[in-house]
């Protein structure tokens, strides 16, 4: 069986801050832009993985979402509890210095972890966690 992650997805509460920080702090090229105002999907990934994407998505926009439930998830997204996407890079402390300098909001400084990986941690502008470990 040949399977490949083709797209992820992760909720975002505001697309230009969340444009900003893909496109322009982690350097991601942006594939698809569709929607208007604060209801826009858009597809983003690094440039020389043209088969692997982002979607950014208004958050509990299904039909079959209770309002309870966009509450729930509105809150989680506020703590920054909802959604994690785990990145790697060859150059860790290089992606960290770009994060800083783009006033993202650092949660931890790279750090070599007890179960083996150096990482960091960032929230994008909807407060989802990213986790970035140094690869090899």
């Amino acid at each position: 069986m040949d399977i490949t992650i083709h797209a992820s997805f992760l909720p975002h509460d505001d697309p230009d801050a969340s444009l900003a920080f893909y496109r322009d702090t982690l350097g991601f090229e942006v594939r698809n832009d569709v929607g208007r105002g604060t209801m826009r999907w858009i597809t983003v990934g690094p440039a020389d993985q043209p088969g692997t994407s982002i979607v950014l998505h208004p958050p509990a926009v299904d039909p079959g979402i209770t309002d309870d439930e966009r509450r729930t998830i509105t809150e989680m997204m506020a703590k920054g509890t909802y959604a994690t996407l785990l990145l790697a890079t060859k150059d860790l402390d290089g992606a960290f210095e770009r994060l800083q300098a783009s006033d993202a909001d650092i949660v931890q400084e790279p750090t070599d972890q007890p179960y083996g990986v150096r990482d960091c941690a960032v929230r994008d502008a909807a407060g989802n966690l990213i986790r970035i470990q140094q690869l090899g």
